[in-house]
């Protein structure tokens, strides 16, 4: 597995590793800011929190201006050091980590609005202890999965990318639970759907997640391994490369 250093530090020019360095950085805090959105609008909605809720909302528009100043970053680098090899590997997957992360950043907002509106209903409805457990687990995973981009670390990223199956188990599972508990509870009906549309978002933002575990494995083994199975991809890209 390459290091930090045959990744960002390979180049006669010292600016350039500086760019490629800043430019991961850069992405790494954009991650950081992402994974505090979703921890926080799962704890606005389980804990009837409007103001943190109503906070989450606004520091989405942050998140979106990390998005273009990352994507402008990418821009300036291929235009001037016209990279080659696992340089435009990395140059390419910042892009794509970063418009994954965006698009945790809108599920986040839109499970805060949720936690606002559910905040106003008064009552607790059914369905927060399995918002508490998937939220628990894609956190864990978004948190992986930067430790995997922080470290080029293609087996983490296989493992996270693994869990998202786990994640789509754990929805339809407590979704079918909920349709069960309105059927019993027609007056629940409102407030249930306003359950499982945090948890669709919670299953959704797995499924970035795993998008970027996918970049990673692509960053780190050049081959791009989206739209194949878990299988295939252990198969063709590490178990032929066993020293990897």
């Amino acid at each position: 597995m390459p290091n930090h250093g045959d990744l960002l530090n390979h180049h006669i020019s010292q600016q350039f590793n500086h760019e490629l360095e800043e430019l991961r950085n850069d992405l790494l805090a954009m991650g950081g800011m992402v994974e505090k959105q979703v921890s926080d609008a799962i704890e606005a909605l389980v804990n009837a929190d409007s103001d943190l809720g109503l906070r989450v909302c606004k520091k989405d528009n942050d998140i979106n201006f990390m998005e273009t100043a990352i994507d402008q970053e990418c821009s300036r680098i291929l235009a001037r050091r016209h990279p080659a090899a696992s340089d435009l590997r990395l140059v390419l997957a910042c892009t794509k980590v970063a418009t994954d992360l965006e698009r945790m950043g809108d599920e986040a907002a839109k499970i805060a609005r949720f936690a606002i509106e559910l905040s106003e209903q008064g009552e607790a409805p059914k369905g927060y202890i399995e918002t508490r457990h998937i939220g628990s687990h894609v956190r864990q995973m978004t948190q992986d999965v930067l430790n995997a981009f922080a470290r080029f670390d293609a087996r983490l990223a296989l493992a996270v990318a693994k869990e998202d199956k786990a994640v789509d188990h754990e929805y339809r599972s407590a979704t079918r639970e909920l349709v069960t508990y309105m059927m019993e509870d027609p007056r629940s009906i409102t407030r249930v759907l306003n359950i499982m549309s945090v948890l669709r978002s919670l299953e959704r933002i797995g499924d970035h997640v795993r998008h970027i575990a996918e970049h990673v494995i692509y960053l780190v083994k050049g081959t791009d391994v989206r739209h194949i199975g878990i299988k295939r991809i252990q198969e063709e890209v590490f178990d032929r490369h066993v020293g990897d």
